[in-house]
């Protein structure tokens, strides 16, 4: 199929692109690397009155590490954060969570803002940002605003983005380097979406598990802080039952409503993010500190 007939604006200041986005009253969509958007577009299943192509638009395409935390242009793509040494050194769980991104070919062109913006629940990116606990930049007719990555996801495909609002860049507090992490997602085959996945992240104090976070992805319509489970680590011994009776918790939990779909039904999800939270607490705590 080929998209619907729309008007093509390509602004030169993120003031311009607001305006443009205000005046066609959320008839308008932003496109910049368009590997969400366009396919979506073709299947018709939008058909927006106008693009308007943030490409020309400058500085938002820059990551920038300091003592306060990462800040991350909205255009910045996924490659630029693969080949980034110092974020392989200061955000592991960031760059192995990136790597999981589709295909190369879409990593050469996607943005990390054009995820946020779609939202799509098996999407890594929306789940590396809950579990950094970042703020994701956001600028309209009414000024700027920073929103927690917690309370920027409404549901699937559905933001607390306005309509004339535009994602700016993503804010993601300091990293500890005594912090044991991992990253684990199935999917039928490599680069497509996740079935299941979940990232976790962890400290030790005094030989216990302390400050434990557990994010999943692909098994509700949002990714999901699995608030129960971190619940039970904190304090833990980090050990082999632990993480099993975890995993074993986290297939029966009913904060979250698995769908069933013609690549997995929801049983088989919730029996997956079990294995897969239990392996990636196991590897969190093997191997600390190293891109996997």
């Amino acid at each position: 199929m080929k998209p619907a007939p729309f008007e093509y604006h390509r602004p030169d200041t993120i003031e311009a692109a607001i305006k443009l986005l205000g005046d066609y009253g959320g008839e308008a969509k932003i496109i910049s690397g368009g590997q969400s958007l366009l396919p979506m577009l073709a299947f018709r299943l939008l058909a927006p009155a106008a693009l308007v192509d943030i490409c020309r638009i400058p500085d938002l395409n820059t990551a920038k590490c300091s003592e306060r935390g990462l800040t991350m242009g909205s255009k910045l793509r996924w490659v630029d954060i693969e080949k980034d040494l110092e974020l392989r050194r200061s955000y592991p769980l960031l760059v192995a969570g990136v790597e999981h991104i589709a295909h190369y070919q879409i990593r050469n062109r996607g943005t990390i803002g054009g995820s946020l913006a779609h939202a799509d629940p098996a999407a890594e990116f929306p789940a590396l940002v809950l579990i950094h606990e970042g703020q994701i930049q956001v600028q309209g007719t009414g000024g700027s605003r920073l929103i927690s990555a917690a309370d920027f996801f409404h549901g699937m495909l559905t933001t607390d983005l306005s309509e004339d609002e535009i994602i700016t860049g993503v804010h993601l507090p300091s990293w500890p380097e005594t912090r044991f992490w991992s990253f684990k997602e199935f999917a039928r085959r490599s680069g497509d979406f996740a079935i299941s996945g979940v990232a976790v992240h962890f400290e030790l104090k005094q030989g216990r598990i302390d400050s434990p976070r557990v994010v999943a992805f692909g098994v509700d319509d949002r990714p999901v802080n699995l608030t129960p489970l971190q619940s039970m680590l904190d304090g833990a011994l980090p050990d082999l039952k632990t993480f099993a009776a975890v995993g074993a918790a986290a297939a029966k939990l009913d904060m979250i409503d698995p769908p069933s779909d013609i690549q997995a039904s929801s049983e088989y999800r919730r029996a997956l993010l079990g294995v897969l939270v239990e392996r990636a607490l196991a590897d969190a705590f093997d191997k600390r500190g190293e891109v996997r």
